[in-house]
C-alpha cells in the first residue's frame, strides 16, 4: 500500500516534468519538422500543443508554492518539489523553442538566437538543477537537429561551443553574482530571524530582572507582543526537544503533539518529529479514531496494532503498527494529545515515559503562562506607579488635568478624553479640559471644550450623581444614553469609561475616556483608572488650594489687584524683557485725590468701596500683558508693556476720566472722586525700576501741586522745573 501512495505523490510532483521530457524527445525525433503535406499539418498541431505546454509550465511555476517545512521534513519527494518545478519549466521551454525553430527553418530560423537567451536565463535565474537540465536539453536537441538536417561537424561543434560558452559565462559571472547576493540575503534573513528570536528570549530576561526605568520604553501592545514572542519561542524549543528525546527513547517512527482548539472539537499539529513521509499536511484534524478516544476518556491509549483509519495524522492506508496516545492534561482539562507509533508494541515503561513527557510539556506551557501573567501584572503596576508619580508632581490646575490624561495613557489606550468639573451650587458640569489623540475622528474637541450643561440623563451626570463609573463593562456599542448631552455626537465609539472624580464623599467632577477600539477598559484597567481618578480628584482640589494660596500671596485682598511685593517682581521682569527686545515701556503712578477726606467724611467702609471701584476701572482699562497693582494706601500703579510715552499719557487720561465718571453711593448721598497720575517712560526717563518709580513719583507730586485731577509726565515736570529755574 505504501508504494502506490509514494507513486501518487511522485506523479503529483514530477508528472508534469515527465510530460515535458516526452515533448523534448518528440522534438528531437523530428515531430515538428515533417515535410509532406500531412506531416506539415501534424507538425503544426504538435507545435501548438507544445506552445500550450510552455504556457502551462510558466503558469505553474509562477503559482508554485513550496511545501511547508514540516512536509519537507517528512517527505523526500516534497523536498525536491521546487527543483522539479524548475525542471519542468526548463524542459517545456526547451521543447517549445526547438519546435518553433524546426517549424521556421531550423538553424536558419530567425528565432534561433532565442536559444542562447533561454540558456542564459535558465543558468542565471533558475536553481542549479533547472539550469543544468536546461543546458543539457538544449545540447541534446541541438545534436538531434544537426543529425536531422545533415549539418557539418564544424557547424555542430561551433553551435555546441556557443551554447556551452553562453551557459558558462552566465554561470560564472551573472549566476555567480546572483548566488552571492542571494547567499548574503539569506544570511541576513537568517541573522535577523535569529536576532529576533534572541531578542524575544532576552526580553523575557530583561523584563523579569530590570525595572521600568531601566528598560526601553514600549507601548502596552508592544510589551505584550514581545512577551508572547519570547514565550512562544521558549515553548516551541522545549516541545521540539521533548519530542526528539521521546522519539529516540521509544525508538518511535513518529512522535507528534496535537493541540485542541478553543471549541474542543478539532486538533492541530503543533510539532512533529518523524522518519515517515506520509504525515499529512492538513492544519486541522477531527477527533476521530484513537485521538478521539484519548480526548474523550482523558486517559492514555495503547494499541498493539492500530488500523490505518485510527490515526488521522497519517495518509489514508498507511500501516501504523503499535500506537500510544497520552492526553496532555491541564488540571482536569484535556489540552491536547501526545502520540507515538512504531512497528512493535509499547510497554508499561514506555507509556510512563510518554506520560512524563506530556507532563513536562504542560509544565513548560504553565510556567510561561505564569511568567506572562506576572510580567503583565508587573507592567500594569509599573505604569500605575508612573501615573501616580506624575500626578504627584503636578501643582496647578492646568498641570493636573494635562497630567491626568498622560497618566491614563500609561494604563489604557484611548483616542479622546475630557475632564468636567461639577459645581454643586449651580448644579452645572463644565468641561475644563479635553484631549484627542486621533485628530478629532472620534469627536470634535472644539465641541466639548468649555462645554457647560446641567444635570441630565447623560452618563457624565449620572456617574457624578451615583459616584460610580459608567457604563458597567466599559462597552459603548449598545449605548443609548448620551455621554455629555444629546447635542454632542460621538462617532465610532466602541469603548467608553466615565469615572467620577471623588474626594471623600463628594464628587467634584468626572473623567471620561473614549476609544474606537473594543475592550479597551477591562476590569483590571477600570480598577486602576478608578484609583487614578481618585488621585486626580485630590490633585484638583490641591491645585485649587494652591491657586488660592498663590492668589492670596500675590493679590491685594481688598482690590483683587496684584499686591506690592508681586508687583515689584513682575515690574523687574518686564523691564528686563523690554531691554532684551529693545521695546519701550511706561510706568503710571496713580493717587486718589483727597482720599483722607473721603475716609473722614464717609467712613472707612466707603473708602474701601472707592478703592475697589478704582481697581475695577484699572482692570478694565489695561491689556492682559500689562500690570495693574495696588501700591499702597490710595496709590495704584500700572506698568504698560510695549507702550511709549504718548500712548501711556493717552491711557492715563482715559483712566482719569473713567475714575471721574464713577459714582459711589453713601448714606450722605452719592459722590465722585478724581485721580492724579504721574507717568515715566522706559528707557528715556530711566532704565531701572527704582529710577522710573522715583521719576513717576516726582511727576505725580507735580500734578498734585498744580490742581490735581490731571496727568503729568516726567518730561513735562522737567520742562516746568527748568522754566521756573530760569
Amino acid at each position: 500500500m505504501r508504494v502506490p501512495r509514494a507513486v501518487r505523490r511522485l506523479v503529483r510532483v514530477a508528472g508534469f516534468s515527465a510530460v515535458a521530457a516526452a515533448a523534448v524527445i518528440a522534438v528531437a525525433l523530428g515531430a515538428a519538422a515533417r515535410s509532406d503535406a500531412r506531416g506539415q499539418l501534424a507538425s503544426a498541431v504538435f507545435v501548438t500543443s507544445v506552445a500550450a505546454l510552455v504556457i502551462l509550465a510558466i503558469a505553474r511555476r509562477l503559482q508554485f508554492e513550496a511545501p511547508s517545512a514540516r512536509a519537507q521534513r517528512v517527505s523526500i519527494i516534497l523536498r525536491a518539489a521546487e527543483a522539479l518545478a524548475d525542471c519542468e519549466l526548463s524542459l517545456a521551454v526547451a521543447a517549445g523553442l526547438y519546435a518553433a525553430v524546426a517549424l521556421t527553418g531550423d538553424s536558419a530560423s530567425p528565432l534561433y538566437p532565442l536559444i542562447y537567451g533561454f540558456v542564459a536565463f535558465a543558468v542565471s535565474i533558475q536553481g542549479r538543477t533547472g539550469g543544468s537540465l536546461a543546458t543539457g536539453a538544449v545540447l541534446f536537441l541541438e545534436i538531434a537537429q544537426a543529425q536531422r538536417t545533415g549539418a557539418g561537424t564544424t557547424i555542430i561543434v561551433v553551435h555546441l561551443a556557443a551554447i556551452l560558452g553562453a551557459a558558462a559565462l552566465h554561470a560564472v559571472f551573472l549566476r555567480g553574482t546572483f548566488l552571492l547576493l542571494r547567499h548574503r540575503h539569506d544570511q541576513r534573513i537568517k541573522a535577523e530571524i535569529l536576532a529576533q528570536r534572541q531578542s524575544a528570549r532576552d526580553f523575557r530576561l530583561i523584563a523579569s530582572t530590570l525595572g521600568a526605568e531601566s528598560r526601553a520604553r514600549r507601548e502596552r501592545d508592544d510589551e505584550e507582543s514581545m512577551l508572547a514572542a519570547g514565550s512562544v519561542e521558549v515553548i516551541s524549543a522545549s516541545i521540539y526537544f521533548t519530542l526528539g528525546l521521546l522519539k529516540r527513547s521509544l525508538e518511535a517512527r513518529t512522535c507528534i503533539l496535537l493541540w485542541l482548539d478553543e471549541t474542543g472539537t478539532q486538533l492541530t499539529i503543533k510539532e512533529c518529529a518523524t522518519d515517515a513521509d506520509t504525515v499529512i499536511e492538513a492544519p486541522v484534524l477531527g477527533l476521530s479514531g484513537a485521538l478521539g478516544a484519548v480526548v474523550r476518556d482523558a486517559r492514555p491509549l495503547r494499541l498493539a496494532a492500530a488500523r490505518p483509519n485510527q490515526v488521522p495524522y497519517y495518509e489514508a492506508g498507511t500501516e501504523i503498527g503499535a500506537f500510544i496516545g497520552v492526553p496532555v492534561m491541564d488540571g482536569a482539562h484535556v489540552r491536547g494529545v501526545l502520540c507515538a507509533d512504531r512497528p512493535h508494541p509499547f510497554s508499561d515503561d514506555d507509556a510512563a515515559f510518554a506520560a512524563g513527557s506530556s507532563d513536562h510539556i504542560v509544565r513548560a506551557v504553565q510556567s510561561e503562562q505564569v511568567f506572562a501573567a506576572v510580567e503583565r501584572a508587573k507592567y500594569e503596576h509599573e505604569r500605575f506607579y508612573q501615573a501616580s508619580a506624575m500626578l504627584g508632581r503636578a501643582l496647578t490646575l492646568e498641570q493636573v488635568m494635562e497630567t491626568a490624561f498622560d497618566a491614563a495613557a500609561e494604563i489604557a489606550g484611548y483616542e479622546a478624553g475630557a475632564i468636567a468639573l461639577y459645581d454643586r451650587t449651580t448644579r452645572k458640569h463644565r468641561v475644563a479640559a479635553a484631549r484627542t489623540n486621533d485628530g478629532g475622528r472620534l469627536c470634535d474637541p472644539t465641541r466639548i471644550a468649555d462645554l457647560e450643561f446641567r444635570d441630565n440623563t447623560g452618563l457624565v451626570a449620572m456617574a457624578v450623581k451615583n459616584r460610580h463609573y459608567l457604563p458597567a463593562q466599559g462597552d459603548a456599542r449598545d449605548l443609548r444614553a448620551p455621554v455629555f448631552t444629546r447635542r454632542i455626537r460621538l462617532r465610532n465609539l466602541q469603548s467608553l469609561l466615565v469615572l467620577p472624580l471623588c474626594s471623600g464623599d463628594e464628587a467634584i467632577g468626572s473623567f471620561t475616556l473614549m476609544s474606537s477600539s473594543a475592550n479597551r477598559f477591562g476590569k483590571d484597567v477600570r480598577e486602576m483608572l478608578g484609583i487614578i481618578a481618585n488621585q486626580v480628584a485630590v490633585s484638583i482640589q490641591n491645585a485649587m488650594m494652591y491657586t488660592k494660596m498663590e492668589t492670596m500671596a500675590t493679590t491685594d485682598g481688598l482690590t483683587g489687584l496684584t499686591n506690592h511685593r508681586s508687583f515689584q517682581e513682575r515690574f523687574g521682569d518686564l523691564l528686563e524683557r523690554a531691554a532684551r527686545h529693545h521695546q519701550p515701556a511706561a510706568f503710571l503712578l496713580c493717587d486718589v485725590d483727597h482720599f483722607k477726606n473721603v475716609n473722614d467724611t464717609y467712613g472707612h467702609p466707603i473708602g474701601d468701596e472707592v478703592l475697589r471701584q478704582v481697581a475695577r476701572v484699572l482692570r478694565g482699562a489695561v491689556r492682559k500683558i500689562d500690570i495693574p497693582a495696588r501700591y499702597g494706601g490710595e496709590e495704584f500703579v500700572v506698568v504698560l508693556e510695549s507702550t511709549d510715552l504718548a500712548g501711556a499719557v493717552l491711557l492715563a487720561n482715559r483712566i482719569r476720566n473713567d475714575i471721574s465718571d464713577v459714582v459711589v453711593e453713601s448714606e450722605q448721598g452719592p459722590f465722585s472722586v478724581t485721580m492724579s497720575i504721574g507717568v515715566a517712560a522706559f528707557p528715556d526717563d530711566g532704565t531701572d525700576r527704582a529710577t522710573l518709580i522715583d521719576h513717576a513719583d516726582q511727576a505725580l507730586y507735580h500734578a498734585k501741586e498744580n490742581g490735581r485731577n490731571r496727568v503729568v509726565s516726567y518730561r513735562e515736570h522737567l520742562a516746568a522745573t527748568t522754566r521756573r529755574a530760569s
